[in-house]
């Protein structure tokens, strides 16, 4: 985008004002009147094509929509010779002439004013987003550090060790992969924490956690030291305070819990408020982690089906040979429970994450000894289990079950369990799963994944050390062992053991 306008623009402002801007920014951008949100649901479509959406521009020529991505406010332009146009996602001028989208003060000015009026129309005391303005002592800041910091698909800025500060392996592996993870860095970066601990604020874990984001994408290459990160976790999930060994999961699990509740202003004791509906948390770690796994339980009587949705951060998937008498599949979910045989495939050890996926969201005969009352029969009847994904996060965390405790023994499986770099959850999903005629080939753009992070434990269940790969890049992969950062392979990373697998969404949904 130019940032210094255009002639052609300037010449529109001397020759009509600004009164057409005024007119567009009040009626199709931000509308601060329930008569021009209905004007405009009526009128922002493509005025060639009729489609809603796809990059709508408005001519400010004429009374004209046409849509960017088909190209239908260039054929437009083209023919009637109008060379300017308002993308009405944001407010910014095109100018045909010069292909670009060119910067204008006035019109910010214009596009300001109007987005403040819209939003207290609905009640907001300011804009979600409105522009950012320097303090002095920012600019003296800005100042002295007059250099800017290049980000190029060679740069290396965010990759930074993390001093082991006595058995905490386990917790840099997380920091390394919550500061990698791209919505949660892009979130910390834009300084869109503002903490609601107010005298607790050096308490917060948020705060510590925007300190240390700012700290990895620095530049600066020496280890980094997180020993208040480490006393805030120990304040806020005394579990997990000590020298001892701790596990990479349960901290990555205590740790979104702290950054939750810290999110809303919470202190340990008190009481969260999103814990009668934590599907509604609209908080940044809630907008990120938070997925949605139904369980529908049907009665083996009167085949009717009773569903709960409820929240997850994670998904905890088994690995090893599950003998699994009471697990049927659907064909035989009629069959008594006494008599269903089992395949070999069905003692054997998953092999991929898609096979532990498979696993997971089979049907699950529950048996005699586990009856549940049916509300239709009313009285306890023996039914199945199916779990399946009812909405999928933005960063899915697997969790591969490698350490099995048990009241006879304690050990941990090392099996290989392989792991694309690229997901599709398509056939996991709750619409897909109880289709009895589903093609598992059929997948879906909106449930495609791409792997980002990786922790490996190496070892055994009494002494082990946990590494993490991360990808920095398209295809750049590092391996974090603590202070020391080295270059890996994306084969590396894909042959290596796995624990917490995290991937991220590749196509995101906006509200």
């Amino acid at each position: 985008m130019s940032h210094r306008g255009c002639q052609h623009l300037t010449t529109y402002k001397n020759n009509k004002g600004a009164y057409v801007f005024h007119v567009i920014f009040t009626n199709f951008i931000a509308c601060a009147s329930q008569e021009s949100l209905t004007r405009k649901a009526r009128s922002c479509r493509c005025y060639t094509c009729g489609t809603y959406g796809e990059r709508l521009h408005i001519c400010l020529h004429c009374v004209f929509f046409g849509c960017y991505n088909y190209r239908h406010i260039h054929d437009h332009a083209a023919v009637k010779k109008h060379n300017l146009a308002i993308d009405l996602s944001c407010g910014t001028v095109y100018c045909f002439q010069c292909r670009d989208y060119v910067y204008d003060k006035d019109i910010e000015i214009i596009g300001h004013q109007t987005n403040v009026r819209s939003y207290r129309v609905v009640g907001l005391i300011q804009p979600y987003l409105h522009p950012w303005t320097p303090t002095r002592s920012e600019i003296e800041i800005l100042k002295q550090h007059p250099k800017k910091i290049k980000i190029c698909s060679s740069s290396t800025v965010g990759l930074r060790g993390l001093i082991n500060l006595g058995n905490t392996c386990f917790m840099n592996c997380i920091v390394q992969a919550l500061t990698h993870t791209p919505v949660l860095r892009d979130f910390f970066l834009s300084d869109r924490h503002h903490c609601k601990m107010e005298d607790a604020s050096a308490q917060c874990l948020m705060c510590e956690m925007s300190l240390v984001f700012q700290e990895f994408y620095s530049g600066k290459q020496t280890p980094h030291v997180p020993y208040k990160l480490l006393h805030l976790v120990w304040t806020h999930a005394r579990h997990l305070a000590g020298y001892e060994q701790q596990d990479a999961h349960e901290f990555f699990i205590a740790a979104l819990d702290v950054l939750h509740r810290h999110c809303q202003g919470l202190i340990n004791g008190d009481k969260d408020r999103s814990s009668d509906n934590p599907n509604h948390c609209s908080c940044i770690i809630d907008q990120i982690f938070t997925g949605g796994l139904q369980s529908d339980v049907t009665c083996q009587t009167c085949h009717g089906v009773s569903t709960t949705v409820d929240p997850f951060w994670d998904i905890s998937l088994d690995i090893g040979p599950e003998p699994n008498l009471l697990k049927s599949s659907s064909s035989s979910s009629n069959s008594n429970a006494g008599s269903t045989k089992n395949s070999p495939s069905d003692f054997a050890s998953p092999t991929s994450l898609t096979d532990c996926l498979r696993r997971f969201t089979k049907p699950e005969h529950l048996g005699s000894h586990a009856k549940i009352k049916c509300s239709r029969c009313h009285c306890y009847q023996e039914s199945t289990k199916q779990l399946s994904m009812k909405k999928l996060p933005i960063v899915a965390c697997f969790h591969l079950k490698r350490f099995e405790h048990s009241t006879y023994c304690r050990k941990k499986i090392s099996s290989i369990v392989a792991f694309p770099a690229d997901l599709d959850m398509t056939p996991f999903m709750s619409d897909r799963v109880q289709l009895e005629n589903y093609d598992p080939t059929l997948t879906g753009s909106e449930n495609k994944y791409t792997l980002f992070a990786v922790v490996n434990h190496v070892g055994t269940l009494e002494s082990g050390h946990y590494t993490c790969f991360i990808r920095l890049h398209r295809d750049q992969w590092y391996k974090c062992d603590d202070a020391l950062i080295t270059k890996a392979s994306d084969r590396d990373c894909l042959d290596s053991e796995g624990y917490l697998l995290f991937y991220h969404k590749q196509y995101l949904e906006y509200d």
